[in-house]
C-alpha cells in the first residue's frame, strides 16, 4: 500500500507544473475563478507590462485573455462607478483614456484574493516591497496596476473590459492535444 501512495506521490511531482489537476486526477479542484488586471497608461508607458505578467505566471496563475485599447470613457466611467462622487474622479477619467492600458483576465484558485495582494496597496507609500506597487508605483495616481476587489466584481469588470469570446477556456485547451508538426 505505502509503494502505490509513493507512485502517485512521484507522478503528481513529476507532472508539468501547468498541467490542471482534475477530478479523479488525485489532486484538488476547486471552482475556476477569474479577475481582471489591467496595467495603466504609467505602467504601459513605463514598459512594465512584461513584469506584471511574468509576477502573476511565476505565481502559477493562467492568462485567459489580454488585449491592449485606449479605453473608451464609457466603460471607464461604468468601471470607475463607485467613484464618481470623489473629487479625484475627472482626473482619474483623464488619467485612464490618457494612452493605452493592457486589460488581462487571470485564471487561478484564490485569484482575485491572491492578485490584491501581490499588487499592493493603492498608496505607493504605502505599498509593502515585493508587490507590484511597491516595486513600481510613483504616486497614488501613478500606481502602475489594477485588480478587481472581489469576486463579484472581478465577474463584472471582465463582462465590461471583454467579450466572451475573446476569453480562452484551458478546459478546452487541456483536452484537446495538436498533432505534431
Amino acid at each position: 500500500m505505502g509503494r502505490f501512495f509513493e507512485r502517485a506521490s512521484l507522478r503528481l511531482l513529476l507532472r508539468p507544473w501547468s498541467a490542471p489537476l482534475r477530478a479523479g486526477s488525485g489532486g484538488p479542484t476547486w471552482p475556476r475563478e477569474r479577475t481582471l488586471v489591467a496595467v495603466k497608461p504609467d505602467g504601459v508607458q513605463r514598459r512594465l507590462v512584461g513584469d506584471v505578467i511574468q509576477r502573476f505566471e511565476r505565481r502559477g496563475f493562467r492568462l485567459v485573455g489580454m488585449k491592449m485599447l485606449q479605453v473608451p470613457e464609457s466603460v471607464l466611467a461604468e468601471h470607475y462607478q463607485d467613484l464618481q462622487g470623489k473629487p479625484f474622479y475627472p482626473a482619474l477619467i483623464r488619467y485612464m483614456s490618457s494612452g493605452p492600458v493592457v486589460a488581462m483576465v487571470w485564471e487561478g484558485h484564490n485569484v482575485v484574493r491572491t492578485s490584491r495582494a501581490m499588487i499592493g496597496d493603492t498608496d505607493s507609500s504605502e505599498a509593502a516591497p515585493g508587490t507590484i506597487r511597491g516595486d513600481f508605483s510613483t504616486h497614488v495616481s501613478r500606481n502602475v496596476v489594477h485588480a478587481s476587489d472581489s469576486v463579484e466584481g472581478a465577474q463584472r469588470e471582465i463582462q465590461l473590459w471583454f467579450q466572451s469570446s475573446e476569453l480562452l477556456s484551458w478546459a478546452d485547451v487541456d483536452h484537446h492535444s495538436a498533432a505534431p508538426v
